[in-house]
Parts: C-alpha cells; structure tokens; sequence
C-alpha cells in the first residue's frame, strides 16, 4: 500500500509500505477520504526544513536531551541517536474516514464494511490502509458522506474548545484566527446561538467566515479591532475570545484581552504563544483556559489504545462523544463543511497538492484526498497468545549450532533498536524480515539496514516456516516480551529479547517449559555485562579469592508520566523495567546465585506513578558476596548516571557509565577509559552465536536467575521484609 512520509529535511514522498495491522481490539480500515490539516501540516514541513541550528533553537528540550545522551553513553552514541531521528521518516495525517476491512477478535463495537470516521496523528494518517484502536473511530451516521465523514477529527478539536469556553445562548464572541480550525468554531459557535466577530490576518479569510456564520469579520491591518469591539459590543467589550492562532506571537493574546469585557474568558486552541500580562488579566479578572486536542481521553494510552472508556457520569464529552456529536452536527446540516473545502484531489497526487499548499500565496483551506477504489486488503490479523500459567522449571543449556542460520528477522525496531541494536548486526548475519507497528517505520528500517521485507504483522510472521532456520530479534514494549518469545520458542527460534524478559513469575515459568521443549534459545539484553569495563571487573573478580562487596548507584532521573514507561500495564514499571539491569549485572560480576533480598522504596510524591521509582536493594549471594543498588529518580541529571564501586581483597575498584574504570590495588591505580556500554559487544556475540562459530554468549539460565531475583525484589517491596529469592 501507499503511504505519504515526511522526512526531517522537509522532503515528502509516497512510499510504497507494509500493509498495516489492527491492534488488539481494533480495526483495519481501508481509506476513502482524509483530510489535510493546512496549518498544522504546513507548519510541521516547514520545522522540518530548518537547519540543525533554527532547530536547536526552536527545541531546547531535545538539545538539552542529546547533551544528557552524550554525557552518560558519549558523543558517538549521541551522535547516533540524532542522526537516527534525522533519518527516520514521520507520518503525515490525522483526520481521516474509510469502510472497516477487519476487525480483531476483540472489537464488538465494529463490523467488517461498517463506515468509520478516523481520528489520531498516531494511526489515521494519509494512507491507503490505516490500523486503530477502538476508541479512536466513531460510526458514520446514515446521511453523512465519507468526505463529510473525514473532518470529525478537526471538528472535535474546534468542538472541545467551545465545550471549554462553555458559552450562553446570545453571548459576543471573538475567534482569534479563521484557519480551518477557527472557522469550524466560527460556525459551531454561530450554530450555537452566539454572536460572532472573526479576526484574521489574511483578506481571503472574510468570505470563508462570513459563510460560517460569523457576525462581523475584522482584518487586521485594514481594519482597527479595538474600535470594531468598542462598536460591536455597544461598549462593554465580548463575553469571551477563542484563540485558533499559531506561532511565537504574543499579540492574540494581547488583543483579545484588551477585547473582553470584565470577568471574561478565553480559551487557547492553536498553538500560541501565551504571555499573559499582569495587569490588564488581574484587573479584568480574566479567565485562561486551554482545549486540549479533541477532548477527555486524548494523550491518555489506557483510553485511546487500552480501551478503557470514562464513565458518561463523570466525564460527559470524552473525545469518542466528541466525534459522534460532530457526526450528528453534519448529519443535521449544522456544519458548513462544503463552503470550507476548497480542493478534492486524488491521493496519487498528495505530493503535487502539498507543493502547491507550501507555495507563496496559497490559499487553500480544507483539502481533501480522495482515495478511489483502493483494493481490498488480503492480511491476516495476528494470532491471540493463549493463557498464562505455570511453574518455574529449570531450562537447558544452549548449544553451539552446527551452521549459520538463514536470517534474522527483527520485531520493533523502534529508535533503541535502530540505534543500539541493528547498526552492530548489519552485516554480520542475514536479515530477514522487519515487523514495526506501522507500515511507514518498517518500510524505513527496512531500506536502511537491507531487511528483505517489512511487515507489521509480527503473529504471521512467527507462525511461517522458516526455511534453513531463523533467528528472531524482539524489541517491542515489555507487555509483549513473554507472549513473542513463547510463540518464537514454538517455531524452534533462536531468539534475543531485550530486557525485561517477561513481567511475572507466571509467564517466566511459561518460558521455562517452552524452552525446555524447544530447539532454539533465548538470549536477554542484559548489555552492560558485555561492556569491556565489565569484562574487566569480571577478570578481576575472578582472580581475588573472597567474597566481594559491590554498590551501585543509579541516577535514574524522574519519568515523565506521559511516557509509556509509566503505564505499569506495558511497562511493568521500572524496578522491572530498568533496574533489573543492574541486579543482573551483581549476579555476572559475581558469578555465583543469589540468596535473599531485602528492599524498600519512596514512593513518586503526589501519586505521579502507579509504582515505585527510587528503590534500595540488598542482595545476598551463595558465596558471601553482597550487593546494594540505590536507584532513584531523584538527583541531578549532570551527576554520572551509574556508578559501581567493587571492594574485595586488597582491592577497591569503581567505574562511572563503564567509560571510566579505576582500580587500587597494592597502592597502585590502574585507570582504563572505554566508549561502549556493550550493546556493540553484545551484538557481535550473538551474530557469531547464529553463524555457528561459537557457543551461546548468555545461557538461559543466567537470565532466568537475574528475572528470578528482580521478582524477588519486587515481593521485598510490597512485603517490607526480606525474600528468598528461590529457584
């Protein structure tokens, strides 16, 4: 299928990518209609266009990130990371309708062939074939048209921002910019019983808004809108001023604050800049508020892809309520949707239309794609996994394969993978077939690393022969670890999962017996044992009689609660998620089991996470050794992010971020200096593993040992005590 992909320089192209698939619970649909956003998308290629410089400027946040990036892995990693993102190719598109192709076994809201409108900058894209969640379609109502059908998006956005500005029937208000955001709010506004003046820059502007109801039209410039309100609200100024401007100008602000009368409000749709000046706001008693997108539910993964609908008692206008109400106002005929659209063109020829868009000049307004008789799409949705249960079972060990193995197939290759993971494999063992979330990202990787495929089906892909063997490489959200790897084991694949391996005792004790009735392996990313630091620790160790005493100490820093880090449901939170790197690396440095744990945390301070993110660990080993871990979300983010500090006879050694290794022994200090933090090593290991030239680099039951005392951990937390962590 086509898909229409932006890259960081600006260019735009449509790719031809992998069919997409439906999440659980969702849909393939197949695209009648989408809408382009002017503003937003215009605005979107043009940052794209800027050189590193404007963009640096634009986007401290990020700079500041690839500081922190060079400061804990170095410059080269970095480097990398920003090249990655520089060359990875970003959908365009998010409002969108089409006809229901398939649906997953989860979906009871949805038919095959029932007409849906599309919503999400994260699914309903300019494509042939787009893949959503439940939540994020709506019905289309008999009477509604397919393009009518494709601006639900944009006019629940408008939408969300009248529920906000909550207006009487009667009231004067003013829309600050006739884009086709602000136009729709012109008109849900006008259709509302209010009185509306419209203000905008561009003369062209008038006719469209005078179409939408609008009252009186202002353009700046030609006309003075203070005297215009003055006149027009009979001296006391409006009621109440929507924003549906754009940009690093203060003026909209400014002059609708200057506009209302005392006690009034204004809410910010667009994207603007927001200064609000002390005086004129305390003396009115302004009221600012902000419409977030389409309404309740938006940014929030466990309604948009979780499913998990808000009860109509406490939240009455979600954004799926949103969507059907815009639905009904264009079933009615309350929304002017034909006086907005300018241009109907077919999506062979969305590249010429986005020249046009970006030309000086133009003055488009809604513009829609036609799609045509697209065929029908020949996919299969994936294979549900089957139940959890079982009981941990002691696995075998990993032999040395006797020939190389005919590929490697790769599923999610997202910015980790295509950076610290596929640059050390490309090369040095045969690439098969790369599964990402969506078409546009796979067919990407796909032609940067040389994969002969892209699919976004990882269940199908599992499921083929594998002809000459294949290998599997797994790097998804840590929710779909265990149920991949168990459908991998199946096959008799050998397999790299990155950490954590799985997110109960349960499942581990489903990859037990799976690996034990197998003929592939499983290797986790437990990379810092691989770096050369560690390697040296290791020897080091090895070679003093003793146990050893080790503490680590890891800056971890706080986790924004917008990440997908903070959902536990996918993430398992982070003692799971990212401390059970370090408790695995006690168990390699001293090569011996561990015994008991004892732990305790501080919980996140206000209730920002449903799990804990600074946690102490004391960890007992067979030989005497022991291991403390301080990982804490608190600090300061210049501070090195992983320190360890080994003590064992005649010897003190310690490392920060494995790029600095110092050991005293005998009144001597050894200093050694290192780039990597073994995902290079790590990598080469395995690829040598699948070529047969050497044994398995991390057995099995090494792994399963280190999840083992990570659960441990966990059960130290929640029971307050010390736990055995058992076998």
């Amino acid at each position: 299928m086509k898909q229409i992909a932006q890259y960081q320089d600006g260019r735009l192209e449509l790719q031809e990518v992998p069919m997409p698939t439906a999440p659980p619970g969702g849909a393939l649909v197949r695209v009648t209609h989408s809408v382009i956003s002017v503003g937003t998308e215009k605005m979107k290629v043009e940052q794209a266009k800027m050189n590193l410089l404007q963009k640096a400027r634009a986007r401290p946040d990020q700079v500041r990130k690839v500081l922190d990036t060079a400061r804990n892995l170095g410059w080269r990693a970095a480097l990398e990371k920003v090249r990655n993102r520089l060359e990875t190719p970003t959908p365009l598109g998010y409002s969108a309708a089409g006809i229901v192709e398939s649906v997953d076994p989860g979906n009871t809201r949805f038919r095959v062939g029932d007409r849906v409108a599309c919503a999400g900058a994260e699914c309903a894209f300019h494509a042939e074939y787009i893949a959503l969640p439940d939540l994020l379609m709506a019905r289309v109502p008999e009477g509604v048209e397919g393009w009518q059908a494709a601006y639900t998006t944009l006019a629940s956005i408008a939408l969300q921002g009248v529920r906000q500005l909550e207006p009487q029937l009667g009231s004067r208000v003013l829309v600050m910019g006739q884009g086709l955001v602000g136009l729709l709010v012109t008109n849900l506004l006008a259709a509302s019983g209010c009185r509306v003046m419209a203000v905008d820059l561009a003369p062209s502007r008038r006719s469209f808004a005078e179409a939408m109801g609008a009252e009186r039209v202002v353009i700046l410039g030609q006309q003075n809108l203070a005297d215009e309100v003055r006149v027009w609200s009979e001296g006391f100024g409006v009621d109440a001023a929507v924003l549906c401007t754009a940009g690093n100008n203060n003026a909209p602000l400014e002059q609708a604050a200057d506009a209302l009368r005392d006690r009034g409000r204004i809410v910010i749709v667009g994207n603007t800049r927001a200064d609000c000046a002390w005086k004129v706001f305390y003396e009115k008693e302004l009221d600012v508020r902000y419409s977030r997108s389409y309404g309740p539910g938006r940014y929030d993964a466990s309604y948009e892809w979780g499913g998990a609908d808000y009860p109509i008692g406490y939240v009455r206008w979600t954004e799926g309520r949103n969507f059907d109400s815009v639905l009904h106002l264009m079933r009615t005929g309350s929304l002017r949707l034909d006086a907005l659209t300018t241009r109907r063109a077919p999506f062979p020829s969305a590249l010429e239309v986005y020249r046009d868009l970006l030309s000086e000049g133009a003055r488009d307004i809604g513009v829609i794609l036609e799609y045509g008789s697209t065929p029908p799409a020949g996919g299969r949705l994936p294979a549900a996994s089957g139940p959890r249960a079982g009981t941990p079972a002691v696995a075998p060990g990993e032999a040395r394969l006797p020939s190389a193995l005919a590929r490697l197939d790769v599923i999610g290759a997202g910015n980790f993978a295509r950076t610290m993971l596929l640059p050390h494999l490309h090369g040095k063992v045969p690439l098969g077939t790369v599964v990402n979330q969506t078409a546009l990202s796979a067919g990407h990787v796909r032609t940067k690393f040389g994969f002969r495929a892209a699919a976004t089906d990882a269940g199908e892909l599992l499921s083929s022969p594998a002809p000459g063997g294949a290998a599997v490489l797994i790097a998804t959200r840590h929710h779909l670890h265990a149920p991949l790897v168990l459908q991998a084991l199946a096959g008799g694949r050998h397999l790299f999962v990155e950490k954590p391996l799985c997110l109960t005792r349960e499942e581990l004790g489903e990859i037990d017996r799976a690996v034990a009735a197998s003929t592939g392996s499983v290797q986790v990313g437990f990379n810092r044992r691989f770096a050369p630091a560690s390697e040296e620790l290791r020897k080091l160790v090895a070679s003093t009689p003793g146990p050893k005493t080790a503490s680590f100490r890891v800056m971890a820093g706080k986790l924004d609660p917008s990440h997908w880090y903070a959902n536990y449901a996918e993430s398992g939170g982070r003692v799971l998620g990212e401390a059970c790197h370090f408790l695995d690396y006690f168990c390699f440095l001293f090569g011996s089991p561990p015994v008991r744990v004892s732990a305790q945390t501080a919980w996140p301070a206000g209730g920002r996470l449903p799990f804990p993110d600074t946690v102490t660990a004391q960890v007992e080993f067979a030989d005497g050794s022991s291991g403390q871990l301080i990982y804490s979300a608190e600090g300061d983010t210049s501070w090195p992010k992983e320190e360890l500090t080994l003590f064992g006879a005649g010897f003190v050694a310690s490392t920060q971020n494995y790029q600095k290794l110092v050991i005293h022994r005998g009144r001597k200090e050894k200093s050694f200096s290192y780039l990597s933090k073994g995902h290079a090593e790590q990598m080469a290991a395995w690829a040598a593993f699948l070529r047969g030239e050497r044994g398995h680099p991390l057995p099995y039951a090494e792994s399963r040992a280190s999840m083992l005392l990570t659960f441990a951990t966990l059960e130290a937390i929640q029971q307050g005590g010390t736990v055995t962590v058992g076998g």
